[in-house]
């Protein structure tokens, strides 16, 4: 294939072959580059680039203003975009919903599997028997927006290769929860973050933080990248399992600083961020290198919260 001709004229006869296909499915099987793949379907005449799912933001610190969208571009395209032919909607409007029924099915998973995860846990926890209204689990992340995914990615710690999107848990505590039942709950849940980890039938991973509600209010202050981070998770987070009243209250301090006003400002300026790099890419204003320095087209995980 030379260039974007080359790869248009390939996708188009591998759609006409095969039907409507995901942007990991065209990757795969022509072997091209992701980036001038995705710039031709995108600037295409013959060839419809549907996307799925939702937009929403993700802090980062490589990026200006912090703030960007995930799925990134290129994850967007690769495992949430549907690439069909111009002017025949109708296989294309059945493989979009394939593969949207495939993302809220993954997702509707990895939530059942984390409140089961959950409820074992606190089965075993000796200590926490007489104290439930006193801790409650927060699930955030990809599959609080039915964005979960599957494709393998290596864990950060051990390079292992784990099932798509994690897990990610705020184990939020009342203040006088004695610190001995948090080093217990702590040690369970490690436990069972290693076993799932290393349980080729589960091969999944938790992420997850233990804080105490002062240091929720002590994040509120929003004033540096890691609070930030922190108050974001928070207020996409769902209630997964312990106390309301507990939950209650955690939503009550982001109120109180009109945080969730702060993080639509945020969103607000990632999808900006967003259309300025999509069209930065598209009329090839910018080359790779400068598209890698500035985080425009591949991911970063948001970290910061769970190291």
């Amino acid at each position: 294939m030379n260039g974007r001709q080359g790869i248009e004229d390939a996708v188009v006869d591998l759609i006409g072959a095969k039907g409507p296909c995901t942007g990991f499915e065209i990757e795969e099987e022509l072997n091209a580059d992701s980036l001038l793949l995705w710039r031709t379907c995108r600037t295409s005449g013959r060839l419809d680039v549907r996307r799925l799912g939702k937009r929403y933001m993700r802090l980062d610190r490589h990026v200006d203003g912090f703030a960007r969208l995930s799925p990134s571009i290129l994850r967007e395209f690769l495992t949430y975009s549907v690439v069909g032919l111009v002017g025949d909607s109708g296989p294309l409007d059945e493989k979009c919903r394939e593969v949207d029924r495939r993302i809220r099915q993954i997702s509707r998973y990895k939530y059942e599997l984390a409140r089961r995860t959950v409820s074992e846990i606190m089965g075993e926890f000796e200590e926490g028997k007489d104290r439930a209204d006193q801790i409650c689990f927060v699930i955030a992340g990809d599959i609080v927006y039915d964005m979960a995914h599957d494709v393998p990615r290596p864990e950060r710690s051990t390079g292992k290769l784990v099932r798509g999107s994690d897990i990610d848990l705020v184990v939020v505590v009342d203040d006088d929860l004695p610190e001995s039942c948090i080093r217990g709950l702590d040690e369970l849940i490690y436990r069972k973050k290693y076993r799932m980890l290393i349980d080729p039938a589960v091969n999944e991973e938790i992420d997850y933080k233990i804080k105490r509600v002062a240091l929720i209010r002590e994040q509120a202050s929003f004033d540096d990248f890691k609070r930030m981070v922190a108050i974001k998770i928070l207020g996409e987070g769902l209630l997964l399992y312990g106390s309301e009243s507990l939950y209650g209250t955690v939503r009550a301090i982001l109120e109180e600083g009109n945080l969730s006003g702060k993080l639509n400002d945020l969103e607000s300026l990632a999808r900006s961020f967003r259309d300025r790099a999509e069209e930065l890419i598209i009329n090839d204003s910018v080359d790779r290198e400068k598209i890698k320095k500035m985080h425009l087209f591949y991911s970063t995980e948001e970290y910061e919260e769970f190291e």
